[in-house]
């Protein structure tokens, strides 16, 4: 069998044994009436008791790759073994709740309310605002959004185990990549220490943590497309029509357009990692070409046909991912280009304080730190022999690029969010620390005699010690899981719910009222939690940092701002009827000494934090109309226009 047809046989293989272990593991975990895990230390034992039968059952894949057993049993077990770390570190300490990590709260409540908008419809269409084409990448929300609609739960409520069998399939399919390009226990053992501090990192940001755990292995095939079918050494081949690994060159393509439609950021990092591979191939091609025993025409045609072949591997790859990205970026790009009204949108201008310095992981004093800076010292040993050590070698030039030129971009008033790149970063160096671990291991059997066994059983508790602290990592992530209301109006650590309880009885009023579905109202409010819950048009998003530019939310907060002076009924009727975009037909306030009030978010970078927090207060007189019915639901003012 074609050993490319193997590998797509085996990366299915993967995606469903890593679908079907999440899945029967959540279902498992969510038959149990746990103790929340703020108050018990139930959870985090049982988390650790998975995470040791986890790694054990990767162990015993490894063997049995070594004792020459049945490749397919390899792969099952290792698939499995991944898949089921990644479910019980994030499930089984999340048991208790509904909730993802961060609950309803800060970034996880865009994020949210994402899933919910296409739970509601499989249509691409901006998280908050009617009528706009999307802005944020939604392919790993679409696929949320489809998930929960085949389960039967509200978007809100699939968060979680969306999140967790999205990267459990993505661990399985990392260790499957790494697999078929080194030694199965090798690839194994790099994929469990990308996936255990991708969790530790990456595991708020589902999406991004996808990336990463498929991300971290495909940079070795990219330099391979890059390159060509030629050693390390030998540099790039310089025939672009049989010196090409297609194969290598259209997978490339493929992850870089599912990058796109997953997360900006990681892509623009991937693609300058490309471009940085191809001008190292180019210089490399150039200097190998350089001969004096030949004629100069001869060096010349050479060293054209490097740069040709490079390039044109590259622009392969970028028409490729191009094309996949169009998927969900074609309806923006689109009206960017009618010149439809763009301005608010400041999705850049975020600057905490370790946005300001350079991540250096490697010199923590950890096991990461440790892992990470065998890493390091791997790749600096290795890059000119090893075709994995110049991949993530390159990778980590181009991180810190990035994150210099996001630090420098401050001075125009905008940044490259830098700071974000970390988790990769540690991710990229922990999979170095393996293949040095490795070489380590070699010399000391030629040091110490055969002590590979000792290494082996360091390997596993060391992994399995950065495992079972990663919930105590994430446990403020945890805790708040716990202590937000979700969308049935309850908390998972049994004590007294928020205002957010209200929000089922405001939904089923605004029903009553409307008479219309939720997708076909629009509302005014500053309790944004509710249009996470409910698949509910906003007129105004969260922050400015997250709405979408062709929102204008600078010009819709000075409208707001506008109404609140209105001087009668009629006149702020009036106001409504005349503005750009659809008004709101539902207001949803809260209650103040002095009126109706919406809190309301303005940007104020470069301060840390970014965001100023500023009230809006209506005048109850202006909704005493017979166009206006108002309801009062504990601190909340429901106000829906007739």
């Amino acid at each position: 069998m074609n050993r490319h047809v193997r590998t797509l046989i085996d990366l299915v293989i993967a995606v469903i044994v890593g679908a079907i272990v999440a899945l029967v593991a959540l279902k498992a975990i969510d038959s149990v009436q746990w103790p929340a895990f703020n108050s018990s230390n139930v959870t985090r034992s049982l988390t650790t008791a998975g995470q040791v039968v986890a790694v054990a059952i990767l162990v015993i894949a490894a063997l049995l790759y070594r004792y020459g057993k049945a490749r397919w049993l390899v792969t099952l077990l290792s698939t499995a073994g991944i898949s089921g770390l990644v479910t019980v570190t994030l499930g089984m300490p999340l048991g208790a709740t509904r909730l993802y990590l961060f609950g309803l709260s800060a970034d996880q409540q865009f994020r949210t309310e994402y899933l919910t908008r296409l739970t509601s419809s499989p249509h691409l269409a901006d998280m908050t605002y009617l009528h706009l084409a999307p802005y944020y990448p939604a392919g790993w929300f679409w696929g949320g959004g489809r998930y929960a609609s085949l389960m039967g739960l509200p978007g809100w409520e699939a968060f979680k185990p969306w999140a967790i069998l999205s990267m459990a399939v993505a661990a399985a399919i990392g260790v499957v990549l790494w697999t078929r390009m080194v030694r199965a226990d090798r690839g194994i053992a790099t994929a469990l220490a990308v996936t255990v501090v991708t969790l530790m990192y990456a595991g708020p940001e589902p999406y991004a943590a996808v990336l990463i755990m498929v991300g971290v292995p495909m940079l070795i095939p990219m330099l391979y497309g890059l390159r060509g079918r030629s050693r390390h050494a030998d540099g790039p081949t310089p025939s672009l029509r049989s010196g090409t690994s297609w194969a290598a060159v259209v997978a490339t393509g493929l992850f870089l357009g599912l990058s796109a439609t997953f997360y900006t950021l990681y892509t623009g990092l991937f693609a300058g990692v490309a471009i940085l591979m191809a001008l190292a191939l180019i210089v490399q091609g150039w200097v190998n070409a350089s001969n004096k025993a030949l004629a100069r025409e001869e060096v010349s045609k050479t060293r054209r046909g490097v740069v040709l072949a490079v390039l044109g591997r590259l622009v392969v790859m970028g028409v490729i991912a191009g094309l996949i990205a169009l998927t969900v970026w074609a309806p923006y790009l689109l009206a960017r280009a009618r010149s439809e009204p763009a301005s608010g949108g400041t999705a850049e201008h975020y600057l905490p304080e370790r946005g300001s310095f350079l991540p250096w992981p490697m010199f923590h004093l950890s096991l990461v730190g440790a892992i990470t800076f065998i890493g390091l010292i791997w790749i600096l040993l290795r890059f000119r022999q090893r075709t994995i050590a110049a991949a993530l070698g390159i990778t980590v030039v181009g991180i810190y690029l990035m994150s210099l030129l996001s630090m420098l971009a401050t001075a125009a008033g905008t940044t490259l969010l830098g700071f974000r790149l970390e988790p990769i970063l540690v991710a990229v160096l922990a999979a170095a620390g393996v293949f040095g671990v490795v070489e380590l291991a070699h010399w000391a059997v030629g040091r110490f005699g055969d002590v590979r066994v000792v290494v082996g059983v360091l390997a596993a508790l060391a992994a399995i010690a950065v495992a079972q602290s990663i919930p105590a990592y994430l446990s403020n992530e945890i805790t708040i899981a716990y202590t937000d209301t979700d969308g049935y109006g309850d908390r998972a650590d049994k004590r007294p719910p928020g205002a957010e309880s209200y929000y089922p009885q405001i939904d089923k009023l605004i029903g009553e009222k409307t008479g219309r579905p939720a997708t076909d109202n629009v509302v005014l409010t500053a309790d944004y939690g509710f249009l996470s819950v409910y698949p509910y048009w906003g007129f105004q998003g969260l922050t400015s940092h997250y709405a979408n530019p062709l929102a204008e939310f600078d010009k819709r907060a000075a409208t707001i701002e506008t109404w609140s002076k209105a001087s009668s009924a009629d006149d702020l009727v009036r106001q409504l009827d005349a503005a750009p975009w659809t008004p709101p037909n539902v207001f949803l306030f809260r209650y103040s000494a002095d009126g109706y009030a919406l809190r309301l978010a303005a940007d104020v970078y470069p301060n840390d934090p970014n965001v100023k927090r500023y009230t809006v207060t209506f005048d109850p007189n202006l909704f005493n109309d017979p166009r206006f019915e108002v309801t009062d639901v504990g601190p909340f003012v429901l106000v829906v226009r007739k």
